[in-house]
């Protein structure tokens, strides 16, 4: 199955990416982002340093996602709680993913995280990411954030079915736009044509690229294709 791609950002980028083939995404405390979008292929995103359950619960119930990101398991003592609050977004949301990053769940993943949820990777950049080794993603994964080139780069070595994209609208904002290998200005400029040849140029990234859904199938009730 192609790979799902999501963009959680300004109403211009969104308006462009869905017309690319892209989904629309949103933090669970920025609806108002995708409120345009109603019935859409949905990605709800967190608040992950000010991290509020009860309005989490309620934007994915409002919104019925395809797919919302549970907290991460920084410390495996919060894995029983973050599990629960899991299994409360999974009433609303088709995938909840599960992101984990303590590395006393290396080589464990599979022991202590349910069947049904999948996973979440942090891609690393300057700001944090996930240690754990990929061979221990061995489920579908959803990459969170980093830079385009090393999302496609982690698809070599795990079972992408998703990714959520949006370091291209910050550099858009000074005329850089990403021309499918690195960041340089724009030929043209201007905002609006630094976001759309990038995101054509992550599309041609992904061509061709092919996630095998049959965990998703096995173990999540199936595959929701779920188009615009």
């Amino acid at each position: 199955m192609k790979v799902n791609k999501f963009i959680s950002h300004s109403k211009t980028a969104l308006q462009l990416a869905v017309k690319q083939g892209w989904f629309p995404g949103a933090r669970y405390t920025n609806l108002r982002d995708i409120r345009e979008f109603e019935g859409d292929k949905l990605f709800i995103d967190i608040d992950w340093k000010n991290y509020d359950l009860q309005k989490h619960l309620d934007a994915v119930a409002e919104k019925v996602p395809f797919l919302t990101i549970a907290r991460d398991i920084e410390r495996i003592s919060e894995l029983d709680s973050i599990l629960k609050e899991a299994e409360m977004l999974r009433k609303y949301s088709d995938y909840v993913a599960v992101v984990p990053k303590d590395l006393g769940l290396t080589d464990n993943i599979d022991k202590y995280i349910p069947k049904h949820f999948v996973l979440a990777y942090s891609v690393p950049t300057k700001y944090g990411g996930t240690n754990i080794p990929l061979k221990s993603f061995s489920r579908p994964v959803h990459l969170l954030g980093g830079r385009p080139d090393e999302q496609r780069k982690l698809a070599q070595k795990m079972n992408v079915f998703s990714f959520d994209c949006n370091r291209f609208t910050y550099d858009a904002r000074f005329g850089d736009y990403f021309d499918g290998e690195t960041f340089r200005p724009h030929p043209k400029g201007g905002y609006e044509n630094c976001l759309l040849d990038s995101i054509l140029q992550i599309n041609s990234l992904w061509d061709g690229y092919r996630f095998d859904c049959s965990y998703l199938i096995n173990n999540c009730g199936g595959y929701n294709v779920r188009t615009n």
